[in-house]
């Protein structure tokens, strides 16, 4: 007695082969029908190709910097005014031309990076995700430049004066160029990525792993990490720096707050 194929059954007491229905593909309204899956071979040849496209962005970037290398230098000495800034070793200008102007060439490029990265793990994101790509780059260019712009205007020229006036009365203040120029650096860049913390609550609340009111919760928890990062963030520890950096962080966290509970207000119910 032969048995039955997979797509027939037997109906019981007649012996007669009814057809087994196909199982039924139900589409979800986040697949993207148009797009070809791809091996992993294939993905890390995308990804290759991403880093090979922002390494060389970078390059192109920093190199067009090199050239206004001079500029950029008096632009950032501009805080320290009355200093005298020395080279104290042979050939610590061209270390410090090529920092700056790597500096330079990431800050420029950096909007570049991002959209590289946010396009390459696109495919895995569904459409709701996909739709805040782009106001995620576009927020955090923002607030990198805002970032920049706030330790150039307030916290340089404080954490400066209170250097300066420390021991104005026991050394001369001339100072190595290379020193200096790494401690603006270093404050100006930590200051912006320390304003990116809106555009990641927002991300944490949009997935929703995240609500507004577990992240107002824990404000005591952010104060003290805001103090804790105001201190490692400060490459000078002065207390004026680090008060400023960490009221700087606990105000961007209260505006994240307010930005996750609007999104929770418009955003659709389930179902």
């Amino acid at each position: 007695m032969s048995e039955p194929t997979p797509s027939t059954a037997s109906s019981g007491a007649t012996g007669t082969a009814l057809p087994v229905p196909e199982p039924i593909r139900v589409s979800r309204p986040d697949e993207f029908p148009g797009e070809v899956e791809m091996t992993l071979l294939e993905h890390l040849e995308e990804l290759r190709r991403r880093v090979l496209r922002s390494l060389l962005a970078l390059v192109v970037s920093a190199a067009v910097c090199l050239v206004l290398v001079r500029p950029l230098v008096r632009l950032l000495q501009v805080p320290a005014v009355g200093m005298r800034f020395l080279q104290l070793a042979p050939g610590e200008f061209l270390f410090v031309s090529l920092k700056v102007a790597g500096y330079a060439g990431l800050t420029l490029v950096l909007p570049y990076i991002l959209y590289e990265v946010l396009s390459f793990v696109l495919p895995g994101l569904t459409r709701r995700e996909r739709r805040l790509v782009a106001p995620a780059v576009a927020a955090s260019a923002v607030l990198f430049l805002a970032g920049l712009a706030f330790a150039w205007w307030a916290l340089v020229p404080a954490a400066l004066r209170f250097l300066v006036n420390y021991g104005a009365d026991v050394v001369e203040p001339i100072w190595s160029i290379e020193r200096y120029l790494d401690f603006v650096l270093l404050l100006m860049v930590a200051t912006g990525l320390a304003f990116e913390l809106p555009v990641l609550q927002l991300l944490l609340g949009a997935f929703g792993l995240v609500g507004s009111r577990t992240m107002l919760g824990s404000w005591r928890w952010v104060v003290l990490g805001s103090a804790l990062a105001g201190a490692v963030l400060t490459p000078s520890t002065d207390p004026v720096t680090m008060l400023l950096l960490t009221g700087a962080i606990t105000a961007l966290f209260l505006i994240g707050v307010a930005l996750v509970a609007l999104v929770e207000q418009v955003r659709p119910e389930p179902g």
